[in-house]
C-alpha cells in the first residue's frame, strides 16, 4: 500500500510510503484523504516521513486534506517534512496556511489539544457562568 491509515481516538493519521509525492501518487492520496472525510473523520494527520520529494500534484494533495478538515472544523496537521519538501511547502507558502509539525508524536499532541479546546469552549457556551 502506498498510504496507509490508522484511526486513533477519532484521528485518521495517514502515513505516505511513497518516496515521491507526485502526479502519480497524488490521486490516490486524494481518494484516501476523501475517503476519511466521507466517514466523517475531520482531524487528520498526514505524515511525510518517507516521501523524500514532492510536487504541485501532492501540495495539491495536501491542500485537498487541509480544505476537508477546515470545512468541517476539523484539523489537518502535517508532520515529518524531509527537506526538500519543506523547502516547497516554503516557497509556495504554504506554512503560512498548514499547520506542521516535526513528528507524527507532536502532530497526535496538536491535534488532541485543539479536540480538548474545542470541547471546552462548547462546554462554556452552553455553561456560561
Amino acid at each position: 500500500m502506498k498510504f496507509t491509515t490508522e484511526l486513533r481516538d477519532q484521528i485518521a493519521i495517514v502515513t505516505s510510503h511513497v518516496e515521491k509525492l507526485d502526479a502519480l501518487h497524488a490521486p490516490e492520496l486524494k481518494g484516501e484523504l476523501l475517503r476519511i472525510a466521507k466517514d466523517g473523520i475531520n482531524r487528520i494527520i498526514l505524515d511525510l516521513t518517507e516521501s523524500r520529494y514532492c510536487d504541485s500534484s501532492g501540495l495539491s494533495a495536501v491542500l485537498i486534506g487541509n480544505r476537508l478538515c477546515r470545512d468541517t472544523e476539523g484539523t489537518f496537521v502535517l508532520c515529518g517534512m524531509q527537506p526538500s519538501v519543506e523547502k516547497l511547502v516554503q516557497i509556495s507558502q504554504l506554512d503560512r496556511v498548514l499547520t506542521i509539525t516535526p513528528t507524527s508524536s507532536e502532530a497526535y499532541d496538536y491535534v488532541v489539544m485543539e479536540m480538548t479546546e474545542q470541547e471546552l469552549g462548547n462546554n462554556t457556551e452552553k455553561n456560561p457562568s
